[in-house]
């Protein structure tokens, strides 16, 4: 028997999955490092807390583009997996997902049937030789290189330990695909299915339309090269919306006219500011100032430069009665 480092002629070779390469279980050989991440059968698995997979990829000195599917439900609770029965918080959960030690996207989650995708490109030069490429999920109060000023100002507003639970249901290495996003402006779901911004995840993937903003934040993650965004600055539209009969207190629930609350929330509407931004953080360095706005009615236009290095997490201020929305987003 021979060895080299801790590996012995007894052990078995693992080949490198091959790009394009999908896996959608958790007990494939790609898989080759888990840390508080319980594998599935039918999904890749479920991080039991913040943790991190490592996948074999034959890379081949090329770049790869990576997608993921994140998803919760009502078994992501803290302490899941020693049975724990405890309520889903009502919290949203803001989750950092790393590559390679650098933080790439970041991703907000609201309620029990949230979905997420996540997508960002590994240059040739972060693929070790190996090809072993990890994954992490942090939650955003976890790790380095994330703005104290951000986790002090988000901190009561957020679910606490907000990976626990989350289910990792799949991942793509594929090769880079060339430019080819032809809209210059999409609506608010197709925002978030494109990951531009995360506003509480996806409870129906093809939704389309407004998004509603009831978490009063939003992630603008860093935008893909030759994708909707990459042109170099972004218009968001926020606009208002009445909240339905059925989340407005109960005092509203003793009307019986249908009409007379169906005209109360129009002049309500119609007499709201448009949304006010109180706040844009870096997640890496802090506040960012004021950017550029415009108010028409109740519709705010906010212009950013597309973020390159870090995800934006944009605040708004909340308006009983009136719930804020991403209208739609311009690439320019």
């Amino acid at each position: 028997m021979s060895s080299v480092g801790s590996a012995t002629d007894l052990d078995q070779m693992v080949l490198p999955a091959i790009p394009p390469a999908h896996v959608l279980s958790g007990q494939v050989a790609a898989l080759q490092v888990t840390d508080r991440l319980h594998r599935g059968t039918q999904i890749v698995g479920r991080f039991e807390t913040s943790g991190l997979a490592g996948f074999k990829i034959a890379a081949q000195g090329r770049p790869l583009r990576v997608r993921m599917s994140l998803s919760v439900d009502e078994r992501s609770v803290t302490d899941w997996h020693n049975g724990s029965t405890e309520p889903v918080s009502s919290l949203p959960r803001l989750i950092q997902i790393r590559s390679q030690g650098q933080l790439r996207q970041c991703v907000l989650l609201r309620g029990r049937r949230a979905q997420a995708q996540v997508a960002f490109d590994l240059p040739a030069e972060e693929i070790p030789d190996d090809g072993l490429i990890c994954i992490e999920a942090l939650d955003i109060m976890e790790g380095d290189g994330v703005s104290e000023e951000l986790r002090q100002i988000v901190g009561g507003r957020l679910m606490r330990d907000g990976v626990a639970g989350l289910r990792l249901d799949k991942i793509v290495f594929e090769e880079v695909p060339p430019a080819d996003f032809d809209p210059d402006t999409l609506d608010g779901c197709r925002c978030e299915l494109y990951s531009l911004i995360s506003a509480g995840g996806l409870a129906n993937v093809n939704r389309q339309g407004a998004r509603q903003l009831r978490s009063g934040m939003f992630v603008i993650n860093p935008v893909l090269p030759g994708a909707f965004g990459s042109s170099g600055l972004i218009t968001l539209r926020l606009g208002t919306r009445a909240e339905p009969a059925s989340v407005i207190p109960a005092t509203w629930r003793r009307i019986n006219s249908e009409l007379r609350w169906l005209r109360h929330a129009t002049r309500k509407l119609m007499r709201s500011a448009a949304p006010t931004v109180v706040r844009i953080l870096s997640v890496r360095d802090g506040d960012m100032g004021r950017a550029k706005r415009r108010v028409q009615g109740n519709i705010t236009e906010l212009e950013l430069p597309s973020p390159a290095r870090s995800p934006l997490l944009v605040m708004v201020g909340a308006v009983p009665g009136v719930i804020p929305t991403l209208e739609s987003g311009t690439s320019h």
